[in-house]
């Protein structure tokens, strides 16, 4: 029988994946066991709270999902609280049935850190593996091999022309082989929305192997800022044009982040022009 962990006082403890709890503003703590079920119930459980709860993944667990628990779209529930999720550990869809892996709600955030992967997202829509309309921040994680029939393979921020904006911050985490069929196959930063990647010095961020029909890499479209500091983004396509990073719009601010053997191009056919971005 799985059993989850309330951590915290007046504890509560939860079998089977059924409970019936009182909301709290304290922040838990809960082990997920590696099972689709065990992760499906723990974000259930945090999502009861607003406080910032953290689900510790079960080492090297893959968490394969069979099936959507978010509507017919989304692999896990809506995250519409903060929730961190600590690897390693990887998350997967292994169903016919397209969806992305995770979706966050305005009034929600999503982190990722030491070693979560996201892979195999479907997304029928924006947002392969994660599409966000509050916060996401990956950390030391990755997105590799998810697929959007819209915008952003690996992450979209939704375009939002009012209320909440979304905010997507990666910190050494790379974002390979996505695809989109319109923008951003690696990553689409959205209207309004706000885009941060970091590597470290002789450690870039990597975004590289993504494909879409602009901006195979990244794309920023009416974004409010997109900002990409030791990020290497090379090696994406793009069927039309900017096979690197394709921007329209908004302001862009690239600090030693090579873009390189992009194809067709780097980044041509972005007004304005891609900071430091040539071919």
């Amino acid at each position: 029988m799985r059993v989850i962990v309330r951590a915290l006082f007046g504890a509560t403890l939860v079998a089977g994946g059924m409970a019936t709890l009182a909301a709290t503003a304290q922040a838990i703590t809960i082990p997920v066991a590696c099972s689709e079920n065990a992760l499906v119930a723990a974000v259930n459980l945090a999502n009861t709270t607003s406080a910032a709860d953290t689900l510790v993944l079960a080492g090297g667990c893959t968490y394969n999902l069979t099936s959507a628990h978010g509507g017919l779209t989304d692999g896990l529930p809506v995250i519409t609280t903060p929730i961190e999720m600590i690897g390693p550990a990887t998350i997967t869809r292994t169903s016919l049935l397209p969806f992305r892996i995770a979706e966050v709600s305005s009034t929600g955030s999503l982190t990722l850190t030491t070693s979560v992967a996201l892979t195999n997202g479907s997304a029928v829509g924006d947002g392969g593996a994660i599409l966000n309309h509050g916060a996401v921040t990956l950390t030391n994680s990755s997105l590799t091999g998810n697929t959007a029939t819209l915008n952003g393979g690996g992450l979209a921020n939704a375009d939002t022309p009012s209320g909440t904006a979304p905010a997507a911050t990666f910190t050494r985490s790379p974002v390979a082989d996505n695809s989109a069929l319109l923008n951003g196959g690696g990553i689409y930063n959205g209207t309004r929305g706000t885009l941060t990647t970091t590597g470290v010095s002789g450690s870039p961020l990597f975004i590289t192997g993504n494909t879409s029909a602009q901006g195979g890499g990244i794309a920023a479209v009416n974004s409010t800022a997109t900002t990409l500091t030791q990020t290497a983004i090379n090696t994406n396509h793009a069927l039309l044009t900017a096979g690197g990073v394709y921007r329209q719009g908004g302001t862009m601010t690239t600090t030693n982040t090579p873009i390189t053997a992009n194809t067709p191009n780097n980044c041509v056919g972005s007004v304005p022009a891609v900071p430091n971005c040539t071919g």
